[in-house]
């Protein structure tokens, strides 16, 4: 993939997510590097898609971010001595790069 594109992508996650005081890399995480989650995470991939024309009709949200309010339920169950660690997928810089190639995020 072109230098170009991912000038692109940087620029677009710079510009909807408002973060700009990371260096993004390839291998920048969209929910743990950006704190991009729950609807914001859903919003910015909707956009991405539109954008890039990228069809992200058989992505599943739930693996790879966390819902609104998850931290603190989170927080409760660590309160009460109990294991919460809910594991997610790692989405990143790099997986939407391949998307854009691919024409799909699954």
């Amino acid at each position: 993939m072109n230098n170009d594109v991912f000038k692109r992508i940087e620029k677009f996650l710079i510009t909807e997510s408002l973060v700009d005081y990371i260096e993004i890399t390839k291998d920048t995480t969209i929910e743990g590097d950006l704190g991009i989650t729950g609807d914001d995470a859903y919003d910015i991939l909707v956009k991405f898609s539109e954008v890039f024309n990228v069809n992200i009709s058989n992505f599943d949200f739930k693996k790879y971010f966390h819902e609104e309010g998850d931290w603190v339920f989170g927080w409760l169950f660590k309160l009460l001595n109990r294991k919460n660690k809910v594991k997610k997928n790692i989405l990143t810089v790099g997986d939407l790069e391949k998307a854009i190639e691919l024409g799909k995020l699954e």
